[in-house]
């Protein structure tokens, strides 16, 4: 349809639609070619939502780990997760090597057990092993990173770099969790997506 046959049927002139057929075209739900006029892409407002959220890397919204370093106590990781105000705490050796996390349900357990002192439970005893933990990149997407959290049933993922010593070696950088994408959701309704990079 051309811009002559839009603004007679809105009953406004050429000059008035010119502003807003631009607008909707740098949208993406319109498309103009020469000779024939205007059509519709088929594109709705939704699906320039999710192509939006495809985009987003988990470098762009993820925060910093807390970490405790695995020659902690249980109680240590108590007292760390009420600090931080945090439900998990990732365990590490050496300069930040990944070996396990542990989460508010693994300490409850151990705070369960028959006359156990927190403060003399190995952290390495009540935490879920690396062999066992779900994994993010940066440089993955928000989505795909976002459906591990949904599939695999957790509050948080670590971010990871891979250590040059191959096999499971990971280097923790940062971590993901619920928070992070609802904020990056918000912020997506909002307008602010631009604030983000």
């Amino acid at each position: 349809m051309t811009g002559e046959q839009i603004a007679e049927r809105t009953h406004v002139t050429r000059a008035a639609l010119r502003a807003d057929l631009a607008i909707l075209v740098m949208s993406g739900l319109l498309d103009s070619r020469s000779k024939v006029g205007y059509f519709y892409t088929g594109k709705s407002l939704l699906s320039f939502f999710t192509e939006e959220l495809n985009t987003i890397k988990v470098h762009e919204i993820q925060s910093v780990p807390v970490v405790l370093p695995a020659t902690a106590n249980a109680y240590d990781a108590v007292v760390t997760m009420f600090l931080e105000d945090v439900g998990s705490v990732f365990i590490v050796e050496g300069q930040g090597v990944l070996t396990g996390v542990v989460s508010r349900k693994d300490l409850l357990k151990a705070a369960l057990g028959p006359g156990d002192d927190l403060a003399k439970i190995p952290v390495k005893m009540v935490m879920t092993p690396l062999a066992k933990l779900i994994v993010t990149t940066s440089d993955e997407s928000v989505v795909s990173a976002a459906r591990k959290i949904i599939e695999n049933e957790v509050d948080s993922l670590p971010v990871v770099r891979l250590l040059p010593e191959g096999g499971r070696a990971y280097k923790i950088v940062g971590r993901l969790t619920k928070t992070n994408l609802t904020r990056v959701l918000v912020d997506l309704a909002e307008g602010k997506r631009s604030d983000l990079s």
